[in-house]
């Protein structure tokens, strides 16, 4: 009798080990060749669905893990989330306007010139603020990752009017203005570009 209820026991533990096992693995979220594979350029959103305040912190924080040079992490945000400030933005990215309709939050993405490729004040190399560019670049690809993996959507848009933006959100001059970047949930399912084949950008020596 002692040995069953043992066994009876040993069962139950080892049958909730495995259920807890598999709400993990559940909770833990997509992989990260699935955001890869599921990532998408959207240009239609649900106007349904809202994003907290703390959702967006929680994806810049990420975007801060970015690598940059010498830790300069030159990238900064500036977030529109009320109406006003939405539509504001709206007015200034162009043909980009009917892309992001629904779109709950617009982030403008920026980076110190003269931080990233400098030294002393002076250009490391040849490339000088391009390497703030660089690091700007870094870091919006792991926001847009972010984004996936929380379940939202992006667009990052080069259609922009900088002084407008600039003056919009008091922005300094020794910021230069990259991109504005949409962040909501998509409105059905993108297609996927097609991709150039591997071997036609990998080469081994």
């Amino acid at each position: 009798m002692i040995r069953k209820s043992i066994l009876t026991i040993a069962v139950a533990a080892l049958t909730m080990s495995c259920c807890n096992s598999d709400q993990q693995t559940s909770a833990s979220g997509p992989s990260f060749d699935e955001v890869i594979a599921s990532r998408r350029s959207v240009r239609s959103y649900d106007a349904t669905k809202t994003i907290s305040e703390a959702e967006v912190r929680e994806l810049i924080a990420s975007a801060q893990e970015a690598p940059s040079w010498a830790n300069q992490l030159p990238t900064k945000y500036y977030v529109a989330q009320s109406p006003a400030m939405l539509d504001s933005v709206k007015n200034h990215i162009g043909g980009n306007i009917r892309n992001v309709e629904g779109a709950p939050i617009l982030i403008v993405s920026t980076f110190e010139r003269g931080k990233s490729g400098f030294f002393n004040g002076q250009p490391a190399n040849d490339l000088g603020d391009e390497w703030g560019a660089y690091d700007n670049g870094l870091a919006n690809a792991y926001l847009v990752l972010k984004a996936r993996a929380m379940g939202f959507d992006t667009l990052i848009m080069g259609m922009r009017e900088t002084d407008a933006l600039r003056r919009l959100f008091n922005i300094p001059e020794n910021e230069a203005v990259t991109a504005v970047i949409s962040l909501g949930y998509r409105n059905g399912e993108p297609k996927r570009p097609e991709r150039k084949k591997l071997d036609e950008i990998l080469k081994f020596y």
